[in-house]
């Protein structure tokens, strides 16, 4: 069954909307070994961009598709980085704009404790992402896309929410298939009420919701608190979405179709050097699977793959795979640990 109806005729594969940053890493590389250790201690830090959205559209670009950004960034240094370093991954930036007011990109810095342990620390006070205004969302641009993704992470103060909920409207109104990315980060959230009522009224108009468990909870805490998952798809069905995925970390993932299906997949096993953009990995690999017509279930294998490959490495945006890498890693793992190493039985 084709889940995602899209429209061939229009330039950009994928529009996303929201949060980028700029992430400093320990170092890790062939010059400068930084080992597990508190962040007191590190020395030496390597940049990346950053930011869930930033990083999927990074990823689907890595796989040859053609994606745009809608976003807010710093009118400084950081801000020309970020730009130029989508340029060079060939997404567009036409629907970046600038601060005014002096806001700087949010910056992260990780630390790694062990394979097992990793957190961040943020520094996000007047975010530059969240000053994105409904000035910067365009009709014309969100047509022409074949499908639009939203960050949860802009609906957490305005001006963003209202852009963000805009460019929902606006999908809706020019047929462009939306997709909502829970994506929820407790920084910048006022309470727990805020987070339902904005998440919900972008979940019930899109078509793929993706998140934890603990991302639909905070989204249907207004709407029925403590539902299944196989509740939880069910209901968002009952609106608009035709793919719902809710992911329980390293038990693995599944998939709800609107047909009444339901598809899982596990973790590939490997040696994490920190705990988190695995999410971005995943995402970028599950939406080129369904760009190009695959069975849902080869859609996860693929996307699993890509988030054991990124937790693996050292950064969230510099290491995302191409299709060729990715069918490797998966071919590898299935020798190490048998074919199902990351079937369904989740």
């Amino acid at each position: 069954m084709n889940y995602l109806s899209l429209d061939p005729t229009r330039p950009l594969d994928l529009i996303l909307l929201g949060r980028v940053a700029i992430d400093f890493n320990p170092a890790y590389n062939d010059q400068v070994k930084e080992e597990f250790q508190p962040l007191k201690q590190v020395h030496m830090f390597e940049k990346f961009v950053g930011g869930s959205p930033a990083n999927i559209a990074v990823g689907v670009s890595h796989h040859g598709m053609k994606a745009g950004f809608i976003g807010k960034v710093s009118d400084d240094a950081f801000g020309d980085f970020v730009t130029e370093y989508f340029q060079k991954q060939g997404i567009d930036t036409s629907c970046i704009t600038r601060c005014t007011g002096g806001e700087k990109l949010g910056l992260t810095f990780t630390e790694m404790l062990s394979p097992t342990e990793s957190s961040i620390l943020m520094y996000r006070n007047e975010a530059a992402d969240l000053k994105l205004s409904v000035e910067d969302v365009h009709e014309e641009y969100i047509a022409s896309a074949k499908a639009l993704l939203i960050s949860g992470t802009s609906l957490a103060e305005s001006p963003s929410r209202e852009a963000a909920l805009k460019a929902a409207m606006l999908a809706k109104r020019t047929n462009t298939p939306l997709i909502f990315d829970i994506d929820y980060r407790a920084y910048n959230w006022k309470n727990q009420d805020e987070i339902s009522i904005y998440y919900a009224a972008v979940a019930k108009e899109a078509d793929i919701i993706m998140g934890s468990r603990e991302e639909f909870d905070l989204t249907e805490r207004l709407i029925r608190p403590g539902m299944t998952d196989e509740e939880s798809a069910a209901y968002w069905q009952s609106r608009s979405a035709k793919i719902v995925v809710i992911k329980h970390g390293m038990k693995g993932s599944t998939a709800y179709t609107c047909d009444g299906k339901r598809f899982s997949i596990k973790p590939f096993p490997v040696t994490a050097r920190k705990g988190f953009g695995g999410g971005d990995g995943y995402g970028a690999g599950f939406l080129y699977g369904l760009y190009q017509g695959w069975d849902i279930q080869d859609c996860l294998e693929f996307g699993s793959a890509e988030a054991s490959m990124m937790v693996r490495s050292n950064n969230c945006s510099d290491d995302l795979p191409n299709p060729e890498q990715v069918r490797a890693f998966i071919a590898e793992e299935k020798a190490l640990y048998g074919e199902h190493v990351a079937s369904n039985n989740c």
